[in-house]
C-alpha cells in the first residue's frame, strides 16, 4: 500500500485555496499563505473571500458558486504570467465549495497538439 501519510498540497508547487459554499476560506496550502502575506496569510482561513476582493470578481464568485462551476483565465503582473483555475470541490457528491489554483507560468509555454 503507497504511503499516504504526507501532507503534498502543502509543498504543491502552485497556491492552492479552498473556500467552502458561502465563499469562507477554510484552507490554503503553504505558497498560498506566502502569496497572501501581505494581505494576511494564514490569518485568511476563516475569513470571507468577498472581503479580499472587489466587487467584479466578487460578482463571478457568486456566480461560480450558485451555479457550481469553474472559471480558468490566465492574468499578468510585473512581468510574471499566471494561470488561474477555479473549480467546484466535492465532499461525499455534495458541493462543498471551490478550489483556486494558481501557477506561476515559465516564460515559454509549448503547446502540444495531440490526435
Amino acid at each position: 500500500m503507497p504511503n499516504t501519510s504526507f501532507d503534498w498540497v502543502n509543498d504543491y508547487p502552485a497556491a492552492v485555496c479552498v473556500c467552502d459554499t458561502h465563499g469562507i476560506i477554510i484552507a490554503m496550502n503553504r505558497l498560498a499563505t506566502d502569496d497572501f502575506s501581505k494581505q494576511g496569510g494564514e490569518a485568511l482561513l476563516g475569513t470571507s473571500l468577498f472581503a479580499c476582493h472587489p466587487e467584479p470578481s466578487n460578482v463571478i464568485i457568486r456566480r461560480l458558486l450558485q451555479e457550481q462551476t469553474g472559471n480558468t483565465y490566465f492574468t499578468e503582473k510585473n512581468g510574471i504570467r499566471k494561470l488561474v483555475h477555479q473549480a467546484p470541490w466535492y465532499n461525499e457528491g455534495r458541493f462543498a465549495g471551490l478550489t483556486e489554483t494558481i501557477i506561476v507560468l515559465p516564460d515559454q509555454v509549448p503547446t502540444k497538439q495531440r490526435s
